[in-house]
């Protein structure tokens, strides 16, 4: 329905103020997974009759799982119903089928009837006199009906039917999970002049999408890959408003190992409002020692045989030598270097989760001066179960500059390295690498031959 129609929402105030009971909300903590889940611990002070009496819980997710939800309190719960049926104007409409309605246009002019259909900001009304009024438009209109449908409420509501043992206020803990919360990791790494140090800084962005806000929350972050039977709901989509926390100048979070898992604690408590983006300083990092690589694998650094491109690797240790030794959650690194005026973007990859002491690689991107010519030379069947192929890989070098160019190579299987004109390193049972120096604006051809044996 068109914005305007929702004027109409003032004719319902008196009715949509029916539903829900008061509770005040005591505390909340929320704990954020990577794999769209949140786990959420509500505690809320109710007034409780003893006896069997209903309690109503409104402000929870929309996207709960009701099999998940767990309730504690003095007492017994006897039934649980989760009721998500909100209001909205077609559903209002829908509801009025073959019921009265009036509209009164920007002249104020009333006009009243029966609903017959309502679809698509189009209405038909039955006329007192038995004539039909086709609206193809109803913009201009304000539209009032006699009370809010039964069934309809404005917020997600649980609602319990509870036999307690006494009346009083109580302090009720809520808990549930729900689908629409995701956390992951953003780093931004600055390359020195000379490529062999970098700064490293990291930033959680927290997504809220689950269809409620949380106040003051106590918030803590899952890092791991844990297991889910299913997806709980489909994640609808939104444009979340985006919420950068910038001071970062001590460390937010606290981390700490939990079952197979990393769990980082902040220490404050924080608003996640519904459709928001919330970023948060995880650390800090300076001087990291970092290694720039060439590599070559046949194609791309991928595996895609068709690329006769060099990629470009940045490598470093998660150490405590080398200023790090945290535990990184997987995430996206942006690399930026300065051209002499402003920090430049010169790429960006993937990281998994990586452990203390374990060392990180990112592809920056292909290298522009180093061309590389890779043929099969030779292809001849010894016999039936021997064959022998010779490679010939010729690697030039634009730069002004000498580099050293690693080449790995997949063998497959039942492999022997009859020659080669470089010495090679065996990594597995398939693979090989060579390590191969090529003077500034200079080349070297490598070659090597394989014998197989079926």
């Amino acid at each position: 329905m068109n914005s305007k129609l929702f004027n109409a929402v003032f004719f319902l105030l008196p009715f949509l103020l029916m539903f829900g009971q008061e509770s005040n909300q005591k505390s909340v903590a929320i704990t954020v997974y990577n794999n769209n889940l949140g786990v959420v611990k509500d505690v809320r002070t109710l007034d409780i009759t003893s006896g069997i009496s209903t309690i109503k819980l409104t402000d929870v997710a929309q996207y709960i799982d009701p099999t998940s939800v767990h309730i504690g309190i003095e007492g017994e719960v006897l039934e649980q119903n989760f009721q998500y049926d909100l209001v909205s104007m077609d559903k209002i409409l829908n509801k009025y089928l073959d019921k009265s309605i009036q509209l009164v246009n920007q002249k104020g002019e009333l006009i009243e009837g029966i609903l017959l259909t309502s679809s698509s900001n189009k209405i038909v009304l039955q006329k007192k006199d038995g004539g039909l009024l086709l609206l193809s438009d109803v913009s201009d209109y304000q539209i009032s009906v006699n009370a809010l449908p039964e069934g309809l409420i404005t917020k997600p509501t649980l609602v319990w039917m509870v036999n307690s043992s006494k009346s009083g206020k109580q302090d009720v803990e809520v808990s549930y999970q729900t689908s629409g919360m995701n956390w992951h990791t953003e780093y931004v790494a600055v390359l020195n002049k000379n490529d062999d140090k970098l700064d490293l800084n990291s930033w959680v962005s927290v997504e809220n999408k689950s269809g409620t806000t949380y106040k003051n929350a106590k918030l803590k972050l899952v890092a791991g890959d844990v297991n889910l039977v299913q997806p709980q709901y489909n994640n609808r989509r939104y444009k979340g408003e985006m919420v950068m926390a910038m001071d970062a100048m001590q460390p937010q979070f606290e981390e700490k190992e939990f079952f197979e898992y990393h769990i980082y604690n902040l220490q404050r408590q924080t608003t996640l409002s519904n459709n928001e983006t919330k970023q948060v300083s995880l650390f800090e990092a300076s001087d990291v020692k970092a290694n720039k690589k060439y590599y070559y694998k046949g194609g791309s650094y991928y595996g895609n045989s068709a690329n006769r491109k060099v990629s470009v690797i940045i490598e470093f240790e998660n150490s405590k030598a080398n200023n790090l030794n945290v535990p990184m959650p997987k995430g996206k690194v942006r690399v930026y270097k300065s051209d002499g005026d402003a920090l430049e973007f010169i790429g960006e990859d993937l990281i998994d989760h990586t452990s203390k002491n374990e060392k990180v690689k990112l592809k920056i991107g292909e290298a522009f001066d180093i061309v590389v010519n890779d043929v099969q030379t030779e292809n001849k069947r010894i016999s039936d179960r021997v064959s022998e192929q010779e490679y010939e890989i010729t690697i030039k070098n634009k730069k002004n500059e000498s580099i050293v160019v690693d080449v790995e190579r997949s063998l497959g299987l039942n492999w022997t390295v009859l020659n080669s004109s470089l010495d090679y390193k065996k990594i597995d049972s398939q693979n090989i690498l060579f390590k191969v120096p090529v003077k500034a604006e200079g080349e070297t051809v490598l070659k090597y031959k394989v014998r197989y044996t079926n």
